[in-house]
């Protein structure tokens, strides 16, 4: 499991180095078997560790890694871009098993973070977050954004989204029976996850309301 965490880190971390291996690799391979058909393989994989190889290495260390936690030390905004927004590199300090600390490095584009989504989502610098890792190789690490406090309150805020936009049709229309039944599956849905006592009495105020009008 080390071996395949210190190939990922390094695969998901140095793009160009990796296509030169390859090339070196596939080339000598079929060098010495003279058969061409072995170089084939280079530019797919190549095109697939350039633009998954992060997310090879989150899957990974997600299932077969530990969990523990890190910090980042350093957030420097670098002069290359992605999708028109600055691409910034971090170095991070992450706590071992022993409770002892390893530095890592990252950037935007390299970063490993669980759950695979497309977006891109670093945690605050000096703020502590769990990640997970293959003990023997701590640098290799996934960010769990989700599990991060920032994390958790990015998914609250996108909980309440749907409650707030039923809310407003509603307030516009208290008579309107669908907006009525909008709201109330909203708010079930959202104290499904949190445990807000002031939704579950609005719920049972709509409830009243929708058979008053039924």
């Amino acid at each position: 499991m080390i071996l395949i965490s210190e190939i990922l880190f390094f695969t998901s971390h140095h793009g160009f180095y990796t296509v030169i291996l390859l090339f070196v690799f596939f080339g000598l391979l079929s060098y010495l078997t003279k058969k061409a058909w072995f170089l084939i393989p280079i530019i797919p994989l190549a095109i697939l560790n350039g633009f998954g190889g992060q997310f090879i290495n989150a899957w990974f260390l997600n299932k077969y890694g530990v969990e523990s936690t890190a910090i980042i030390t350093s957030d420097v905004e670098t002069n290359s871009t992605l999708n028109e927004m600055y691409i910034h590199d971090y170095e991070a300090i992450v706590k071992k098993q022993d409770g002892k600390y390893i530095s890592t490095f990252f950037s935007t584009t390299t970063a490993s973070i669980y759950p695979i989504e497309n977006a891109i989502r670093i945690p605050q610098t000096e703020v502590s977050f769990p990640v997970k890792y293959i003990p023997g190789y701590e640098k290799n690490i996934v960010i769990l954004y989700n599990q991060s406090d920032e994390g958790q309150a990015n998914l609250k805020y996108s909980k309440l989204a749907p409650v707030n936009s039923a809310k407003i049709k509603y307030e516009a229309d208290r008579t309107n029976k669908e907006f009525i039944e909008e709201y109330i599956a909203a708010l079930e849905e959202y104290v499904k996850h949190y445990d807000d006592e002031t939704y579950k009495e609005k719920i049972k105020e709509l409830q009243l309301e929708l058979k008053e009008l039924k």
